[in-house]
């Protein structure tokens, strides 16, 4: 943004928040701006957090830890983050505060979002097509889940039991969490010591190969996606930290997305339904996983699917790249399929029109 910052523009509030996390809807400069502006708000004084410790925690907060740092480690648009010591067990940990005042601040304005997108759909039927209410609810529905640390240390948990359940616990890691001094408006957990993958220098320092732990990160978030209750769905470079030992640690559950069996099933039928050809089987599964109206015509829907999947065999002009590799006792054949991507980027977008009109 030029001339004015997206803090000074909306003063961090509520509408920076809606733009930040839905990349798809607004400007990439916007989304950055407000992407960055959230993740470096300003601190809240450290006397209104003690404040919200003693009010959350009912104790002295000298019984619970050795010390807490006044300077925060982090300040984002709806938490704060101290680092602190565990009195009983002496263990290094970090304390997510939530700031004062920013639920109901953010209940109030994403009420406001979405009735604005409720009269909007009212007084232009056609904008119903695009989902409007239903994506601003889903974005309501997952940033109200953010302010409630419950949730977030059953997500933090949940995927700690997949990573060790899964073998991965030697390539990644997630905090543990503390729940004697952990409530709605308070989460302490472990501290995890490291660096974020965006800190490339300090990565090359500690790993001889920095790809091969970018690797070791969507694999295993990629496996999440499946074998996990919920996954990370704030994936970014800075809530991915390389530790000291080389794991990968998984920080920041607030926004985890949720992908049902029901659905799996369907994205299986889908994909299956490729290699036969079966475009009834690939309208049913469509239709299952969500992406049509209730009222679809699977039958019409599968000619539609047909018309353009012949058109991808047919009508695109293809250069087909043959490489062959010999080896002592057997050739390999490989070939890949060059198409023209804006004949490609039409096609997709008769696709979406069969999907949404």
């Amino acid at each position: 943004m030029e001339n004015l910052r997206a803090h000074d523009l909306f003063g961090g509030g509520v509408l920076g928040q809606f733009i930040a996390s839905a990349p798809t809807f607004f400007p990439a400069e916007y989304v950055e701006e407000f992407q960055n502006c959230f993740d470096r708000a300003p601190p809240v004084p450290y006397s209104e957090i003690e404040s919200i410790l003693h009010e959350e925690l009912q104790r002295p907060l000298d019984s619970v830890y050795e010390y807490i740092d006044p300077v925060p480690i982090a300040s984002a648009s709806i938490a704060q983050v101290h680092g602190a010591r565990l009195k009983s067990s002496q263990k290094d940990v970090v304390i997510k505060v939530l700031k004062p005042g920013i639920e109901d601040t953010l209940v109030a304005d994403l009420n406001f979002i979405y009735l604005v997108a409720r009269v909007l759909e009212f007084l232009s039927p056609e904008l119903e097509r695009t989902s409007l209410v239903a994506i601003i609810k889903d974005i309501k529905e997952s940033m109200l889940e953010e302010v409630d640390f419950r949730k977030e240390a059953v997500n933090m948990e949940a995927f700690q039991r997949y990573i060790e359940a899964m073998g991965f616990d030697r390539q990644a890691k997630s905090p543990f969490v503390y729940h004697h001094c952990s409530t709605k408006r308070v989460l302490t957990m472990e501290r995890l010591y490291g660096v974020p993958l965006t800190d490339l220098d300090s990565i090359r320092s500690l790993v001889p190969d920095p790809e091969l732990t970018l690797v070791t990160a969507l694999n295993v978030w990629f496996g999440s996606l499946i074998s996990c209750e919920s996954f990370h769905a704030d994936v970014h470079a800075g809530n991915l930290w390389l530790l000291r030992d080389g794991r990968v640690g998984f920080i920041d559950f607030g926004i985890v997305g949720r992908i049902s069996p029901r659905t799996w099933a369907a994205m299986e039928i889908f994909l299956a339904s490729f290699a036969t050809e079966d475009y009834n089987a690939m309208a049913s599964a469509l239709s299952e996983m969500g992406a049509t109206g209730n009222d679809i015509d699977v039958d019409s829907f599968a000619k539609d699917l047909q018309k353009i999947f012949s058109s991808l065999q047919q009508e695109l002009d293809t250069e087909i790249i043959v490489a062959a590799a010999r080896s002592s006792d057997a050739t390999a054949v490989s070939a890949n399929v060059v198409v023209d991507e804006r004949q490609m980027n039409a096609l997709f977008l008769d696709l979406v029109s069969f999907l949404i009109f």
